[in-house]
């Protein structure tokens, strides 16, 4: 007869006795969770009062804080500051008066110089005339020179008369589109003037009259001179006539 079976079943039995003792002291009297219960907090957080909700009041935002009674004066750098800005202010505006001043100026002097070339190429005769300046206008001034000497040894008023009216006829005479022209812009100035205007005509006419009236009594002078001639020449005849 073996004994190790009977050993072995004796060493078995306290060892399950003590293990189902620790199960039983160990068993957990309360069901696991797998997530803790959310109003547990950390043992080492300090617990917070809660006030009730009745007792919560909104917060109101912070006054402004009232400016200080007494007003800050300006620093030395802010009045330089000041004074700088306004010197600069001034050195613009004088620039730009004179610049604009100057801009003006140049612009009322190109509008007489393009009125001034305007005006002179208006002055020119068409090329459909046939007129020419350059010869015309070297045979105006030669009979304006020639006038002079004539009236050299006359008075002051013939001596200054006369080679304008020598060069007015020859201009009249050799450039007339030219001359026409002229006496148009000239008719043009004077209509702003009306005393000028009206003198002018007056002149003009008295002239025109002068002028008609020696034409026809040019044409009754040689209609005399060709009368005497015709009777001198009768008489010539029948003096001739007798004495043959």
């Amino acid at each position: 007869m073996s004994f190790r079976p009977i050993f072995q079943r004796r060493a078995v039995a306290p060892v399950a006795a003590t293990l189902l003792a620790g199960g039983v002291a160990l068993y957990p009297r309360r069901t696991a969770y797998a997530e803790a219960p959310p109003e547990r907090k950390p043992i080492y957080d300090e617990p917070i009062e809660r006030a009730p909700k009745h007792e919560i009041t909104p917060s109101k935002p912070a006054a402004p804080s009232a400016p200080s009674a007494q007003p800050t004066s300006p620093t030395p750098t802010d009045i330089l500051t000041a004074q700088v800005r306004q010197a600069r202010l001034f050195l613009y505006e004088n620039c730009l008066a004179a610049e604009n001043s100057f801009n003006d100026f140049l612009s009322r002097v190109l509008r007489v110089e393009n009125a001034f070339t305007d005006t002179v190429a208006s002055l020119a005769p068409s090329p459909e005339s046939g007129e020419r300046l350059m010869p015309g206008g070297i045979y105006v001034i030669v009979s304006a020179m020639a006038g002079s000497i004539v009236a050299r040894n006359r008075g002051i008023f013939l001596r200054a008369v006369t080679p304008l009216g020598f060069g007015t006829v020859a201009a009249w005479t050799l450039l007339p589109v030219t001359m026409r022209n002229v006496s148009d812009l000239i008719w043009e100035y004077e209509k702003k003037v009306p005393a000028v205007a009206e003198q002018h005509l007056k002149i003009r006419e008295s002239a025109e009259h002068i002028w008609y009236t020696g034409l026809a009594h040019s044409a009754m002078a040689r209609a005399r001179m060709e009368e005497k001639i015709g009777q001198g020449r009768e008489k010539l005849e029948e003096w001739v006539r007798k004495g043959l």
